[in-house]
């Protein structure tokens, strides 16, 4: 008798995965990251004035971004498939994959201006549709990962509770949510989601009222892709040295970025925004490369898929409040700083949550040290009669 099991190849067509993940991460997370360009544009529509109607238009532009069923769609099969395709290099394959955003962000910052001068922002819209449309050809290359056949001796090896994680396999596990790390983990995605819309969205407008004109603006993001690009490969390479607990860095990352962005509004001329944006990039780069692949801790690689579906449900919450929240605020104090303000606090709060996440998962091992092992680390364990698991 055999039994199918799913051993990630670490390479191979792992590869074509990670491309294909790549175009998708662009043509979606790139799109809503350069979407600032469209604040002023979308303001002068509505007829309302820069200075106190910011709120109306941050909402239409995080109703924009919610409003992509189809990029939920491409965005998270694509990050799960990198998953199950990788195991000893799963952080170094997505961050090379999420990297596509950041590449795609440089061209797209001064490619999107130009649509819009030429264009206006509907006939831009529009053309940035019909680019999106290129998912379906990403979507055609994820091939399903093949089964590797297992013999009968191995599977006499299986406890109780991996034969119940086999059943399981295949079915949403709604019963993750009941899991207190892994609600805590949402609560820190929600609060950070709020935090990391809020940047790009308001970032041209402060540029612009500080009497810098909108293609200076835009390299500002193009700069801010650049060093989001550095950022994720960095941090992809730092992450498989295991030097820290990904939760650990995760901790880290988020209280730095905050405290960059508690900082940015000091800046009043180009080349200090130019120098905060740049670290801001950076830091967003390195705690995106992690966040996602540091569910696998909190889960195993068995309850990923079910746990990102639930992480990526109620995380796009904050992305919908963050973003008006912050255009209310610059309405009541008519100073753009504000909204960079809201979003440090957001990103600071956020890492509080992560610490009591990984808190609660080294306890969890300690109680459990076998399964928790097994289930949440990449590194195979040696069993008293010398076999690896």
């Amino acid at each position: 008798m055999e039994r199918h099991s799913f051993t990630p190849p670490d390479g191979g067509y792992g590869w074509v995965v990670v491309t294909s993940a790549f175009f998708i991460m662009g043509l979606t997370a790139a799109v809503h990251k350069n979407f600032g360009l469209f604040f002023l544009e979308i303001q002068s529509h509505y007829s309302v004035s820069t200075s106190t109607n910011s709120w109306i238009t941050s909402t239409t532009i995080a109703v924009f971004h919610l409003g992509g069923l189809g990029v939920s769609f491409s965005w998270i099969p694509a990050n799960s498939m990198v998953s199950h395709y990788f195991k000893r290099w799963r952080p170094i394959a997505y961050s090379i994959a999420s990297s596509g955003e950041c590449v795609f962000a440089m061209g797209f910052s001064p490619f999107f201006q130009w649509l819009i001068d030429s264009y206006s922002w509907q006939g831009s819209l529009l053309i940035i549709g019909g680019l999106q449309l290129n998912l379906c050809v990403c979507g055609a290359l994820m091939k399903p990962l093949q089964p590797a056949q297992t013999s009968i001796q191995d599977k006499l090896l299986l406890n109780s509770k991996d034969e119940s994680r086999t059943l399981k396999k295949g079915t949403f596990q709604w019963d993750l949510i009941q899991r207190p790390e892994l609600l805590l983990y949402i609560v820190f995605a929600v609060l950070a989601v709020a935090g990391f819309f809020i940047p790009p969205l308001f970032l041209v407008p402060y540029v612009n009222s500080l009497g810098m004109e909108q293609y200076w603006a835009a390299s500002v993001l193009s700069v801010l892709a650049l060093a989001d690009l550095l950022g994720r490969l960095a941090c992809g390479w730092l992450a498989n040295l295991r030097l820290v607990r990904n939760l650990q860095l995760l901790t880290m990352l988020v209280t730095a970025l905050g405290v960059v962005l508690f900082l940015l509004p000091i800046a009043q001329s180009y080349w200090t925004i130019l120098v905060f944006s740049s670290f801001y990039g950076f830091l967003f780069g390195c705690v995106v490369a992690i966040h996602v692949t540091s569910i696998v801790d909190i889960v195993g690689l068995d309850g990923f898929d079910s746990a990102l579906g639930l992480f990526m449900l109620f995380r796009s919450s904050g992305g919908f409040v963050g973003p008006p929240a912050a255009g209310w605020l610059v309405d009541w104090t008519h100073d753009f700083g504000a909204a960079f303000y809201l979003s440090g606090v957001c990103l600071v709060l956020s890492g509080f949550f992560v610490v009591l996440v990984d808190r609660l998962v080294e306890k969890k091992k300690l109680k459990l040290p076998d399964s928790c092992t097994t289930e949440t680390t990449d590194h195979p364990i040696l069993k008293a009669d010398s076999s690896y698991v």
